[in-house]
């Protein structure tokens, strides 16, 4: 330990998001970018759900009937991920859009990002979820899937089955998901530093850090 070294400032940061958003994967990573950029910062991250498709069916709807609705057709969804994947290839990141076949509710992943916080693994499973959902194409809305997740970041499998088996954590999703909409959030990611500070987007390194040196000066 080096005794000479300035203290750490700590910050909280609310990240408000959706496990089905692809700019929240990106902007997320990009969060990820910025603190590495700045080691005087300790900053505690605090998962907030968002749901997007707040009244998907259980069991998800068909990934072309969604990008019906949602765009209108698939040729604008097409132009729309082709986008996404190449701003995700300049970032490290993989969106194989062509390999999800449904777009499950995030309720229970929400759930299980929860759950996961109790055991210091929410920010690993934030990041596995994402990348089993537009890395690999995988349902999150599964609950096999879901454990089978957990499981590689080292969680109760068990726990974690018995815990998507009931509604454990489910009015705490709704209730953070209804918290946000209060708070005039109505896009994600949005990020939100000590309470008071707050910026929507998937926002570039440079900008994250402009937003982390506001509320050092004020905090």
């Amino acid at each position: 330990m080096n005794i000479l070294a300035p203290p750490r400032a700590r910050l909280q940061i609310e990240v408000v998001f959706d496990l089905v958003c692809p700019w929240c994967y990106l902007g997320t990573h990009r969060l990820r970018r910025a603190l590495r950029n700045r080691p005087d910062v300790a900053a505690d991250l605090v998962w907030r759900p968002f749901l997007l498709n707040p009244d998907i069916a259980p069991g998800g709807v068909p990934r072309q009937d969604y990008m019906l609705r949602k765009f209108g057709g698939e040729e604008r969804s097409r132009r729309l991920h082709a986008t996404i994947a190449e701003i995700g290839r300049s970032e490290g990141l993989v969106f194989a859009f062509d390999r999800i076949r449904r777009i499950p509710p995030s309720v229970d992943a929400h759930r299980l990002v929860r759950f996961a916080d109790r055991q210091g693994l929410a920010d690993a499973a934030v990041k596995a979820l994402f990348e089993g959902y537009f890395r690999d194409g995988l349902d999150i809305g599964d609950h096999g899937v879901l454990a089978e997740i957990a499981g590689a970041l080292g969680m109760d499998v068990a726990a974690v089955a018995r815990l998507l088996a009931g509604q454990q954590e489910t009015e705490a999703v709704h209730a953070d998901n209804l918290r946000a909409h209060r708070l005039g959030i109505n896009g994600v990611p949005c990020f939100v530093v000590q309470g008071r500070h707050a910026i929507a987007g998937a926002q570039e390194p440079e900008v994250l850090e402009r937003l982390l040196d506001v509320a050092l000066v004020e905090s």
